[in-house]
């Protein structure tokens, strides 16, 4: 090992920030992939105008988790060449990856006891998670040690509240991620689900709004009531190829956080939406519970 150089500060492709802000950032990102109608892509391979495209036109879509040897890779050459780690994973309410990366993380430690890897469980899905993550990576900057920052996220990780709607639920019904009995929402003509991620990181519905434009106004409203004092200077907004919902929705939250809000607005990535499909549509902000 090389003579400590510091920490280097990773998260998982589910973060679903935009290209432009991701190299903006010093992070290190890992690649979960993602299969449509039984071929395999990974990262950027496909665009995600064409993704949402051959869902909407029928395409089958699956995902797979970060295996522990892909973090192991990774997190080794780091340790070898000086830094610690501090690792910001989707949420282990969601997805499997995250215990992939306690798993690496223990059988590094076992042959590198002066190295620090620290993973932390975001609780977090998609911008949600890639909220936090831009949180983190700016206090990194500001000179936060890795401690000091591991206590931070687990401090505030839960006060970082998700609301969102999809067209229908059967995407989420068909991986898993909510009941057959829940997804019956879905099926009725005009009702559009509103759901949160909670505490244990799983996706929760909590309503149904009747019309889209009604749904999107619900979003904002139940921010309205979350956010109770916290500032919320940088907001996110993810969408699964609605960009116009995405903006009406961005007009609404500045409208009631100020004009001075920052919101980045940003894809739904394949792994997320291939679970939840186009014309999904998420907020992300700080509240005092979720």
């Amino acid at each position: 090992m090389c003579a400590k150089k510091g920490y280097r500060l990773y998260s998982d492709s589910t973060c679903d920030l935009s290209t432009d802000l991701l190299d903006k950032m010093d992070v290190k990102i890992l690649d979960l992939t993602y299969e449509v109608d039984s071929t395999s892509y990974i990262g950027n391979e496909m665009s995600m105008k064409v993704f949402y495209d051959r869902m909407r036109n029928g395409a089958s879509t699956k995902t797979s988790q970060i295996p522990p040897t892909v973090y192991e890779q990774a997190f080794e050459a780091e340790i070898k060449n000086g830094y610690d780690i501090l690792y910001l994973g989707f949420s282990s309410g969601l997805s499997g990856s995250y215990n992939g990366a306690c798993i690496a993380r223990d059988m590094l430690m076992d042959k590198y006891p002066e190295a620090r890897i620290i993973c932390v469980d975001s609780l977090c899905a998609s911008s949600g998670e890639g909220l936090l993550l831009i949180k983190a990576e700016r206090k990194k900057r500001e000179g936060m040690s890795i401690d000091k920052l591991a206590e931070w996220l687990e401090a505030n990780k839960l006060h970082l509240c998700h609301v969102f709607t999809v067209d229908d639920l059967k995407y989420l019904r068909r991986g898993g991620r909510v009941s057959t009995a829940a997804a019956v929402a879905g099926s009725v003509l005009g009702i559009k689900p509103i759901l949160h991620v909670d505490n244990e990181g799983h996706l929760i519905p909590i309503g149904k709004i009747r019309g889209r434009k009604q749904s999107i106004n619900k979003l904002v409203e139940l921010m309205s009531e979350k956010v109770n004092g916290w500032e919320n200077k940088e907001v996110a907004i993810c969408h699964g190829d609605c960009m116009e919902d995405a903006e009406y929705a961005a007009n609404l939250m500045k409208e009631r956080l100020g004009n001075d809000t920052v919101v980045h607005i940003c894809y739904t990535g394949p792994v997320i939406g291939a679970h939840s499909g186009p014309g999904t549509l998420a907020l992300f902000f700080m509240g005092e519970v979720r």
